[in-house]
């Protein structure tokens, strides 16, 4: 043969290798790189570390880089930045394999434009927003070198006292497992592959909102069916919607660490679900089960958390340290370990990071995507929506700017607060729009007095008279109150939700100079402020709103939007109320309506058992009406029941509604709730337009696990309910399943 035959053969094979290459799956590319690795290098997968700056407790000593640089690590958590990224992927492909690495960064509500705090979003019952704020959130983390974030957090909370209800969706499974969907679906895009695309993560598996006492980190006890009904379905929601990852909690759930929970990972998640992305522990989780006395030591909280299910070890270096020794011992099967370790690499083929290890590192596209002038824009919408009006007796809103405005308050000119916890330190505070500029900007100098009157937590009244002077200077007052954004977030249980320090005798002193009262209050979780509640006549909740948070609240204040948002969450009367929530079952001795309890009845002595604001509950500037309520039987072996009305606007202003949907199964075994969200709708009516509006029921909706916890639909009595609140239903009717 010629030597240029010779060449042409070399050629024609190095091309049909690339070919065959090309035309691999995912799984076949998998195994053709696991099948290469060491057991050190496979554990090294499965090891994450923290970058210099942390969102827990500082990382273990060790030469982070070396590690690195000899493919001895799987991810890497906050960095920041494609210089850093590129730095960090430089270093793998000076490995043996060259296996790129997963940036993690806890991007929650926004990367540089910072959205309303997740509860906050939820409140707008918008999934297009919620998916948008997500969609936003990774085109600018994607930029600026982050492939993975640890969001959504789908926890389920029925106690405020727990500072990390600012991160989720709230109570209600229903509405939770909605929103859980619509941010995977945002944060993925098009895709993994895309590279606006980031991984995300669904966390903490499980029931980590129901910690005993509201207080972080604690103990959850709970039945199977509280589980399964209440906790789970957000989680396998996220799960339908694609979510990559799938992060333990800190806490154990019926005496089990679920850091070592084989019940929830390898049945439930990994099993019932056929979860194919990788489990990953929280912030050192593993070796606090050493902590929680699950275990004796680093040897067996490994081995605990490796056949719970757990793929990869967040900053404890547990796995790293003992899982070669106990698979050379015999005590761990290597088939965990492959089997963690595919789930692994087929998230970085899934991203293309094998391609082009620095696919997120490209500083051009890093400048132009976050200086984005679109995304400040889309943030002032999502913050609007996210805006409830809980109160406006005698219709005080919308404002008009030719009224002379007192800005009272601690948050009024507040930049941080307004960015809410688990906002990125990267990006500072300096672009966020206050209240008090946004307002200064609307209606000038002549038109606005400032005083600040008290800090947040202050329990001083020197600043009163100030604040009063500049009240009875005014034609009406806007107060600004609320928590720090300290207050609440990870690590900020409270047992005291009223507003704090002297803010509600603020308030107090403003009303009582006659003038018109506004209260705005920004905050991470539902709040206790009962006199406010009663005797001002305008209240408007805005959570904590991020980037566009002033704007968002003078759109409102000045009815530019008419306010949507329903509350996702029961807001008590006081903390002896908590837990609560909407979705309770009924007693052998319920308490009778609003009255306290008497003649031996399911109440309080000292409070009416009602809560403040129900779940679902949210003002407009204009007026719905509910009509033509019909109730249509479906011949289909799955849909059973259409329900249609019609709502109309009879207000004069344009507004949106978010109708809802409810059920409850009237004699049943087990008890049910006395109420279950299973449907909802928002849309937009011009004055004096009106909508059908139809739900389907279908079995899925109409089933629950029954007494021996089987998933079923038992014929029998259901009552329909629909209406703009849990506490403000419309109509009723009962519906009659028969025997399938």
């Amino acid at each position: 043969m010629n030597h240029k035959s010779i060449l042409i053969a070399i050629i024609s094979f190095c091309l049909s290798f690339q070919l065959s290459a090309q035309n691999k799956t995912i799984d076949e590319k998998v195994d053709s790189v696991l099948r290469l690795m060491t057991l050190e290098e496979k554990v090294g997968q499965m090891t994450q570390y923290a970058s210099f700056w942390s969102t827990g407790p500082k990382s273990p000593e060790g030469d982070k880089l070396k590690d690195i640089a000899e493919g001895r690590v799987g991810s890497l958590l906050n960095i920041v930045g494609t210089d850093k990224a590129r730095t960090m992927q430089e270093l793998t492909q000076k490995s043996r394999l060259k296996i790129p690495l997963i940036l993690g960064l806890d991007v929650i509500h926004g990367f540089k434009t910072t959205f309303p705090i997740p509860i906050a979003e939820a409140s707008s019952w918008d999934m297009n927003v919620v998916e948008q704020s997500a969609r936003i959130a990774a085109t600018e983390a994607s930029a600026g070198g982050v492939n993975w974030t640890f969001a959504p957090m789908v926890d389920i909370t029925r106690d405020p006292r727990w500072g990390r209800v600012m991160e989720g969706a709230g109570e209600d499974p229903y509405l939770g497992a909605r929103v859980a969907a619509a941010r995977v679906k945002g944060f993925i895009g098009a895709g993994l592959g895309s590279k606006d695309a980031i991984m995300c993560t669904a966390k903490h598996f499980a029931a980590y909102g129901a910690g005993i006492g509201g207080r972080e980190y604690n103990s959850a006890d709970m039945s199977e069916r509280t589980l399964h009904e209440i906790y789970l379905p957000p989680f396998k929601a996220a799960v339908e919607a694609g979510v990559s990852t799938i992060m333990n909690s800190l806490h154990d759930l019926n005496g089990i660490p679920t850091t070592g929970n084989s019940y929830l990972v390898r049945k439930v998640l990994k099993g019932d679900w056929n979860f194919q992305g990788f489990v990953i522990s929280d912030w050192g989780s593993i070796a606090e089960l050493m902590t929680h006395t699950y275990v004796k030591d680093s040897i067996e909280a490994a081995w605990v958390a490796i056949h719970g299910g757990t793929d990869m070890d967040m900053e404890c270096r547990a796995y790293r340290n003992q899982l070669p020794a106990l698979v050379a011992s015999g005590k761990v099967d290597i088939a965990l370990i492959d089997d963690a370790v595919r789930r692994i690499l087929r998230k970085k083929f899934e991203l293309g990071l094998f391609g082009n290890p620095y696919k997120f590192c490209d500083e051009g596209r890093e400048k132009q995507v976050l200086s984005n002038p679109q995304h400040r824009i889309i943030a002032r919408d999502v913050a609007k929506r996210s805006i409830v009006l809980l109160k406006n007796t005698g219709s005080i809103l919308p404002l008009k700017s030719t009224k002379k405005i007192a800005l009272i308050g601690p948050l009024a000119t507040s930049k941080t607060d307004m960015l809410g916890s688990w906002s990125l330190a990267k990006f500072d505070d300096g672009e966020v729009a206050t209240l008090y500029d946004a307002l200064l900007k609307r209606v000038g100098k002549e038109h606005l007095v400032y005083a600040k009157g008290c800090g947040v937590e202050d329990t001083s009244r020197v600043g009163f008279n100030q604040a009063i002077e500049a009240a009875k200077a005014a034609d009406l007052v806007v107060v600004s109150v609320g928590e720090k954004r300290e207050m609440s977030g990870e690590a900020a249980s409270r047992s005291n939700l009223q507003l704090p320090g002297v803010q509600e005798q603020l308030i107090k002193a403003l009303y009582e100079t006659g003038k018109p009262v506004v209260v705005l209050i920004n905050a991470g979780r539902p709040l206790v402020f009962n006199w406010t509640a009663d005797h001002v006549p305008a209240i408007l909740y805005a959570w904590w709103l991020g980037s566009e948070a002033g704007n968002a609240m003078a759109d409102v204040l000045f009815g530019d939007y008419n306010p949507s948002a329903k509350l996702p969450i029961t807001f008590p009367r006081n903390e002896g109320q908590v837990p609560i929530y909407y979705n309770h079952h009924h007693t052998g001795r319920p308490p009778l309506g609003d009255s306290n309890s008497a003649e031996y009845k399911g109440g309080y002595l000292d409070l009416v058992y009602s809560p403040k604001f129900h779940f679902g509950y949210g003002l407009s500037y204009t007026t719905f009406e509910y009509s033509d309520f019909i109730i249509t039987p479906l011949n289909d072996d799955d849909n059973l029941i259409k329900v249609s009305f019609t709502i109309t606007n009879t207000g004069k202003v344009a507004g949106e509604e978010v109708a809802q949907l409810y059920i409850r199964d009237r004699v049943s075994m087990p008890v049910r709730p006395v109420m279950e969200l299973k449907g909802f709708t928002k849309l937009m009516l011009q004055p004096s337009e009106k909508q059908i509006v139809e739900f389907i029921l279908n079995k899925e909706k109409l089933s629950y696990y029954d007494k021996d916890m089987k998933w079923a639909l038992e014929p029998g009595t259901f009552e329909i309910m629909v209406g703009a609140a849990s506490n403000d239903i419309k109509f009723k009717v009962n519906f009659e399943v028969p025997k399938q």
